[in-house]
């Protein structure tokens, strides 16, 4: 009971965190002078697939209505950790792009947040992010967080809190949630799920939690078919080439997630519900999320419960703790008490 009540009480203060946030005064500030630009101008921390991506869509000479009204200007590139970093050919690549799209690289955070209004957050290793948001922050610019949020669970409380305290609009998701099929799921085209299977690839990094670094795509779309927050305890089976995590959500309900990391890789899944049995369907590209980030700058609410988003973390926390365990079951509320 004492742990079903602190998980409660921890996913309430995380939801006030992400769906009351508001503008502090100072992004107010920048939304009012933005009123004469015909572009809302966006800020990247990082280079990486998605800031490539991203940037090609939102600066095309021909932007699509529902992703346009803004433009990429900025990018800073803090120096990468060698054992996550892209390859130098890789980043040369895409630094030439960028400058083809006429966004400037700049040598400091400082500097792209003076030229933003708002801010991506594309580095690809969580480890540093609490250290690259807190000026963002402090500035008040709303960002979008792309995943992981940290290397750990007990990084993304500090980095939600941190938002919290400075009241400042976040928001994260992996572009699997925004799948065709699972989101025709989430809207009900089965009816009630009552159980279901998401899988995708789960490459492992030493430095983060396991699932964070490449499993939370395939956790995504778990929790996104799963109807969100709910999970009580998991399970997890662990080889070198596989992993299997069974979370029980209340009610009796199961989802479950298989990590690939050898054979053919994709993305997928299937619920099972009350009407009926569907596929997910696999990754359709990154404009899938591009839509409801920029809808997010838009309206600075987050399109996902931050409450649903800590505890896709809190999921695959559990799931660390199983597999260090013996592959016990752990609850959700026991990592996220620890972690707070």
């Amino acid at each position: 009971m004492k742990n079903r009540v602190q998980r409660r009480d921890f996913l309430k203060t995380a939801a006030v965190a992400g769906i009351g946030l508001g503008m502090t005064g100072m992004s107010q500030m920048l939304f009012a002078n933005n009123t004469s630009q015909k572009k809302i101008r966006i800020g990247i921390i990082g280079l990486s697939v998605h800031t490539e991506a991203f940037s090609e869509m939102l600066n095309a000479e021909v932007v699509d209505a529902d992703i346009s009204g803004f433009r990429v200007v900025a990018i800073y590139h803090p120096k990468g950790n060698p054992d996550v970093e892209f390859k130098a050919e890789m980043l040369a690549d895409w630094t030439v792009k960028a400058k083809g799209q006429g966004i400037e690289l700049v040598d400091s955070v400082d500097k792209m947040l003076a030229m933003s209004d708002v801010v991506m957050l594309e580095t690809n290793d969580g480890r540093p992010h609490l250290e690259q948001l807190l000026p963002v922050f402090k500035a008040g610019k709303p960002v979008f967080i792309d995943k992981p949020i940290g290397a750990n669970l007990k990084e993304v409380v500090q980095i939600l809190n941190a938002a919290k305290k400075y009241n400042v609009p976040v928001f994260s998701s992996s572009s699997l949630r925004y799948v065709s099929g699972a989101q025709e799921i989430r809207n009900g085209k089965v009816g009630k799920v009552l159980g279901a299977e998401a899988y995708s690839p789960a490459s492992l990094q030493a430095s983060h939690t396991d699932m964070f670094w490449y499993g939370i795509h395939g956790v995504e779309s778990l929790y996104t078919i799963m109807g969100g927050t709910g999970c009580q305890k998991v399970t997890r089976t662990h080889t070198p080439d596989t992993d299997v995590i069974v979370g029980t959500w209340e009610g009796g309900r199961i989802g479950v997630f298989r990590g690939l990391r050898a054979g053919s890789r994709g993305y997928g899944g299937t619920a099972f519900g009350e009407k009926g049995i569907a596929n997910v369907g696999t990754f359709e590209g990154y404009r899938r999320l591009l839509v409801p980030i920029t809808e997010f700058f838009r309206t600075l609410k987050s399109p996902v419960d931050l409450a649903e988003t800590l505890e896709i973390y809190a999921f695959m926390e559990a799931a660390d703790e199983s597999k260090r365990l013996g592959g016990v079951p752990v609850t959700i509320a026991s990592v996220l008490a620890k972690a707070n």
